[in-house]
């Protein structure tokens, strides 16, 4: 890596081991900038399902809204990141995150104005991830670059994820107490006005200049996916992904159908089980930036695999809500443990040449594979209901578990002989 030395903190400042990549200035200022930007996210984001379920009562709309906004990761996902690779990330991810802000406006003036319906929803959801399939391997590929030193990005990567949670937690309930006081429209405009934070941040960092990769977008994108291909547990972590992806993630399209329709409640009852999956998810981060190890995280990942199968029967089955949040919260947790350790995983052990491909890699499986699951899903509960469908998504994904704990062992010895292991 060529770029110039990251600052490091002040004389006398110390970070305790779990935060200690907050030690590097350009990578706190990321954190700040981020950690705004995120909350604004999830605000829309659980404004949008909303106000989707509200206007036409339509589960597939649910699945159809959640689809068109992660599918663009699994077709454009890939490409992007070998284009990436090939240019100023920093500068472009400043110019991704202005088009997201400007994407939120143009919805929140669709919804005042009364103009919004689910073409135009389903039209704004698609925009919306057409921009993600480039921001979040802007995003992940740059937070090397933030820390500076290749042993202190496992924990970056958990601090990321934990802002992610964190938001999680915190945005969906104050999404459901702002859809009582305001309206979607105003946690839309909301969200605009929370980019200009990561906007400020990325201007104010310093000596950033990852190395590009060489030759055609061709040659780019052929050299990745033979590195993917023929690392065996890279493969394996990839299928990881799209098992859990298609089959547990799917709980977020059907959550309005059991806040209004099971739970009998409303906006407040859908943020309180949104809440409980992030208090999960949140929790795992926690865990995981503790994990100096790459095998540890190795292993955190296939319990993780477990527990998500476990919660997401335990939630199709739950009778109350108090059962029902519980279950979130497992299944935030266990959902989050894969999905970051799988990502600290793969970047960890991917050459920094790559890392670009390697991260579009990642999500494209990790949000794309969603996207197939929560249409699936939506399409699954108007012909049999929405707890059978999550029902049968937790069997399939028991199955993979059986899959999964027969090949663990040697995932957890290849990842302990990795650089970072």
């Amino acid at each position: 890596m060529t770029s110039t030395p990251t600052p490091q903190a002040p004389p006398g400042r110390r970070w305790p081991a779990s935060m200690r990549s907050l030690a590097q200035r350009n990578f706190r200022l990321y954190f700040l900038g981020q950690a705004i930007s995120i909350l604004g996210s999830w605000i829309q984001q659980v404004s949008l399902s909303w106000l989707a379920y509200r206007i036409t009562g339509s589960a597939a709309l649910l699945g159809v809204t959640a689809f068109c906004a992660l599918i663009p990761q699994l077709v454009v996902g890939p490409l992007a990141g070998a284009w990436i690779d090939k240019q100023d990330k920093r500068r472009w991810l400043i110019g991704v995150q202005s088009l997201l802000a400007l994407q939120a406006f143009v919805l929140a003036t669709l919804t005042a104005l009364d103009m919004i319906g689910p073409a135009l929803i389903i039209l704004m959801s698609l925009l919306l991830g057409l921009l993600n399939s480039f921001d979040t391997p802007l995003r992940q590929s740059l937070i090397g670059s933030f820390v500076g030193q290749r042993e202190h990005l496992p924990n970056a990567l958990a601090l990321n994820a934990m802002l992610f949670n964190a938001g999680r937690f915190v945005g969906p309930p104050l999404a459901g107490l702002l859809l009582g006081l305001t309206s979607e429209a105003a946690c839309f405009a909301i969200n605009g006005f929370s980019f200009l934070a990561l906007i400020v941040g990325l201007t104010l960092i310093e000596g950033i200049e990852p190395p590009r990769a060489k030759g055609s977008m061709g040659q780019v994108f052929r050299e990745g996916v033979t590195y993917a291909w023929h690392t065996w547990q890279m493969r394996m972590l990839i299928v990881t992904l799209i098992a859990l992806n298609l089959t547990a993630s799917a709980y977020a399209v059907l959550l309005p159908v059991f806040a209004r329709d099971v739970f009998a409640g409303g906006a407040t009852t859908l943020g309180w089980l949104w809440g409980a999956a992030g208090c999960g998810a949140f929790a795992s981060t926690i865990v995981l930036a503790n994990h100096r190890q790459l095998h540890a995280v190795m292993r955190a990942v296939v319990a993780g695999v477990i527990i998500s199968a476990v919660s997401l029967i335990a939630f199709s089955l739950a009778g109350s809500l108090p059962l029902a949040l519980a279950a979130m919260a497992g299944l935030g947790f266990g959902i989050s443990v894969c999905n970051v350790g799988i990502n600290m995983l793969m970047q960890g052990m991917a050459p920094e040449k790559l890392r670009g491909r390697v991260v579009s890699f990642f999500t494209s499986a990790r949000f794309g594979f969603d996207a197939l699951g929560g249409l699936l899903a939506g399409f699954i509960a108007g012909a049999i209901g929405a707890g059978h469908t999550l029902l049968w998504e937790g069997v399939v994904l028991a199955a993979f578990v059986v899959f999964l704990l027969s090949r663990s062992r040697r995932l957890v010895n290849l990842a302990s002989e990795s650089p970072a292991g």
